[in-house]
């Protein structure tokens, strides 16, 4: 009689490793190595670079600020949204007997406690809070970032090449990419939160809704149309 619950437990194990393997074999792909340098994410923090670069040759950088607001308002809206779906996990754990009521009525649901069922939302709540905290430093960055463009002095009073410029440039080029890091890993939680949503049924379709979100969010980093129209642009800039 107790073959199948401690099966199941051992199958909600696997299938919870084997989503944080995924999560970290992605991130780790996407940003390290040589195939990192092939990613989209690679190519837009060589944008990133260049912007600010072009950034120190405008005596008004009104167009600059004006970006940097919208990459805040961007940050900020993803920041709330993970507050209400941490607001969410909370009403769902006060009305979980309720639900998990009707879960049972699902045939492939498997023989899902009260306390597991409690237990994976909590695993949710986690993944919204650490959305929402890598939402929030980004947006603290992108304001670290507006401060640097104000900082950085004219090329054009001292020479492209002045030391002076090439730090300031340096500083908010390497703020403004650890801004997007951030922001890129705050959605990661997201996406793969969805892939979380298939434990609630079966620890089986958990591990394919996660691989099919690791296979959409990888397609997206090297092999969307996006990416070909920076790497084509590379190559022009390059010739």
């Amino acid at each position: 009689m107790e073959a199948a619950p401690n099966t199941s437990y051992w199958l909600d194990i696997v299938a919870l490793v084997y989503f944080f393997i995924v999560w970290a074999l992605y991130s780790h792909t996407t940003a390290n190595g040589f195939l990192g340098k092939k990613s989209l994410t690679y190519e837009m923090n060589q944008a990133r670079r260049q912007w600010m670069a072009t950034m120190a040759t405008r005596e008004l950088r009104m167009i600059d600020t004006s970006i940097m607001i919208g990459l805040q308002q961007g940050t900020g809206f993803f920041a709330s949204t993970s507050i209400l779906a941490i607001g969410g996990c909370f009403g769902l754990l006060n009305s979980s007997g309720r639900v998990l009521t009707l879960f049972h009525d699902l045939p492939f649901l498997g023989n899902t406690t009260q306390q597991l069922f409690e237990t994976k939302i909590l695993g949710l709540l986690v993944l919204f809070a650490y959305a929402f905290f890598k939402f929030a430093w980004s947006y603290r960055l992108f304001n670290y970032c507006s401060i640097l463009i104000g900082s950085v002095p004219m090329a054009r009073d001292k020479g492209p090449d002045d030391p002076v410029v090439l730090a300031g440039i340096n500083r908010a080029a390497g703020i403004n990419i650890q801004a997007g890091q951030h922001f890129n890993s705050g959605l990661r939680g997201i996406f793969f939160s969805i892939g979380y949503l298939g434990w609630f049924l079966h620890p089986v379709l958990f591990m394919i809704t996660t691989s099919l979100v690791a296979i959409v969010l990888l397609r997206r980093q090297f092999f969307s149309r996006a990416r070909d129209v920076l790497m084509q642009n590379s190559v022009s800039a390059d010739l």
